[in-house]
């Protein structure tokens, strides 16, 4: 063992009690580290801070060593591009305010005092290894002259001694076994560690020190990766808010302008009614004046007829008997009636235009929509590995239909066993998405979204609180919505191809007769987990009468 000194026993123990009186603190700032003084590429407060004409600052090396590694000169936090490279100036203000900054919370490390010094304990200048004690300027003095303390191992003033002492020799850790990464001493290396690779710890730590150099740089490298992720997921956030509030205020126009259509239609039907009213109480009043004038007049001639009849003046009689017989021009009431049925037939006709008004404005807004929605569209592909093994799949994957023969297939967890549902290849967690079914010619189907928690075996509900957001066609001509409860679909014509819209982050799905440009149901207000995938299901042949194939097609604008 190197030769030690006289003193060492008693400094080690007053080493340890310096230990227990003085425990080592953590160290701290006194202040937090504020964003504002932060660098974004290295994390750590400004040096020699600069400022970009974007207004992003950084510390002038952080960012040199940023557009030396690239073609390009760009803002390393907005991603700004500048065609010539910036003559960087520090920014004299920001650097005052770090240096204040630094003043104000310095960073603390713990003060390694003198084990030798009785009273007063001064500040250690060195550690010795062997002594396994530290030594102020003065009790260091020994260590420098003395020809046998001159070989101690002195290292900077440290106060977890033991770590750098073999446990087991207690010798200094001078050695570093490679193929146990573990340090060593001398005698560890002879005896345990025999034929082992082992090199001096200072060349292991210059080795370490480059690896860590890299592994930093790789670090820094994935900090801009993900400051530029950022960036890019801002961006596309801004651009989805934009684009948002532009449809919002597309339907907002859509929508006002079918209400003011609805109330123009309102308001002229209002007017004609209240018109066809007042020509209706005009007729009337004219027919019961001229009815009451003849009444009046029948009533005098009847008066005539009554003197006359019981007269004895039958030469009067004679003169004036062909003129109250003869017919007078008075109308033939029985041909006239009140129709009272012609504002109700023209309030039918108002109403049937309003409808015609309306539905036109109902398909505009709907074909609108679908033409927002048809932007996107998915390439859906049909997984033969969830197919029902009654199902018989195209080679493309994207025509279905169902067999009368069950087909061999392996029993795997994603196959339906039951049903004869399939589903498609590609799932979505986020996001829109839209694609388009052909129906036609088939009597029955099954058409929408399912979640990947959707049980495949044995019985099936077809409810959103199962993981399917489906429509049915059942019968040739019974349209309904699985939803909690079963909706009945009152449709105006047979769909041939049908849109399936989903809104992820809405928790929408839509569904559209695109032939027609119609709406045909949306199931709103959901919440997904997980990832949608789009859910088909031709259903039975029934004998042929169903045995058309369900037909993914691509949109037609």
């Amino acid at each position: 063992m190197a030769e030690s000194s006289p003193t060492s026993t008693k400094a080690r123990k007053s080493r340890r009690n310096s230990i227990d009186n003085n425990p080592p603190s953590m160290s701290s700032s006194s202040g937090p580290l504020t964003e504002e003084l932060q660098c974004s590429i290295c994390l750590d407060v400004f040096t020699d801070p600069v400022t970009t004409s974007c207004g992003h600052n950084f510390c002038k090396t952080c960012l040199n060593k940023c557009w030396d590694n690239s073609q390009t000169c760009n803002c390393p936090y907005c991603k700004e591009t500048f065609k010539i490279r910036p003559d960087l100036k520090i920014n004299t203000t920001l650097r005052e305010l770090v240096d204040h900054y630094k003043k104000k919370s310095p960073e603390k490390k713990p003060e390694v005092l003198c084990d030798i010094c009785e009273e007063g304990k001064l500040k250690a200048l060195k550690s010795c290894l062997v002594c396994q004690s530290s030594y102020c300027e003065t009790h260091l003095y020994p260590h420098l002259k003395v020809a046998g303390l001159k070989k101690h191992k002195l290292i900077n003033p440290v106060r977890n001694l033991e770590d750098y002492i073999c446990q087991k020799h207690e010798r200094p850790l001078e050695l570093f076994c490679r193929d146990d990464q573990t340090c060593v001493c001398p005698m560890c290396a002879v005896k345990d560690h025999k034929n082992h690779n082992t090199v001096p710890i200072e060349e292991e730590s210059e080795e370490k020190k480059t690896q860590l150099m890299k592994t930093q740089k790789d670090v820094q490298q994935m900090i801009q990766d993900r400051i530029k992720k950022i960036q890019e997921v801002k961006h596309s956030a801004e651009i989805r808010k934009r684009n948002t509030e532009k449809e919002k205020a597309a339907r907002v126009k859509l929508f006002t302008d079918l209400i003011r259509s609805i109330e123009r239609c309102q308001t002229e039907l209002l007017e004609m009614m209240e018109e066809q009213q007042k020509a209706a109480e005009k007729q009337e009043e004219e027919l019961i004046e001229e009815l009451e004038q003849e009444i009046t007049e029948l009533k005098m001639r009847n008066t005539e007829l009554e003197q006359l009849s019981h007269t004895e003046d039958h030469l009067h009689l004679l003169q004036i008997y062909s003129s109250l017989c003869s017919s007078r021009n008075t109308r033939n009431w029985s041909e006239i009636s009140v129709k009272t049925d012609e504002s109700l037939e023209t309030v039918r006709r108002a109403l049937t235009q309003l409808q015609d008004t309306l539905q036109e404005k109902l398909t505009q807004t709907v074909s609108t929509d679908l033409k927002r929605m048809q932007q996107y569209e998915v390439d859906v592909t049909l997984d033969p590995d969830t197919a029902h093994p009654n199902l018989i799949l195209s080679d493309d994957g994207k025509q279905v239909r169902c067999g009368d023969k069950r087909q061999k297939l392996p029993d795997n967890p994603e196959r339906f066993d039951r049903y004869s549902n399939v589903l498609g290849k590609e799932g979505f967690s986020s996001g829109r998405f839209y694609f388009e079914v052909q129906v036609k010619e088939k009597t029955d189907w099954t058409l929408g979204v399912a979640s990947e928690f959707i049980d495949r075996k044995g019985e099936i509900t077809l409810r959103p609180s199962d993981g399917f957001w489906t429509v049915v066609l059942r019968n040739g001509n019974e349209y309904e919505a699985f939803a909690d409860s079963l909706v009945s679909l009152c449709l105006r014509v047979k769909p041939q191809w049908v849109g399936v819209f989903v809104d992820y982050e809405e928790g929408l799905v839509s569904f559209y007769d695109v032939a027609s440009s119609s709406y045909i149901y949306s199931f709103t207000g959901q919440s997904f987990t997980g990832k949608l995938y789009p859910f088909f299901s031709p259903e039975l042949n029934y004998g042929g009468k169903n045995s058309t194939p369900l037909i993914i097609t691509p949109v037609i604008q």
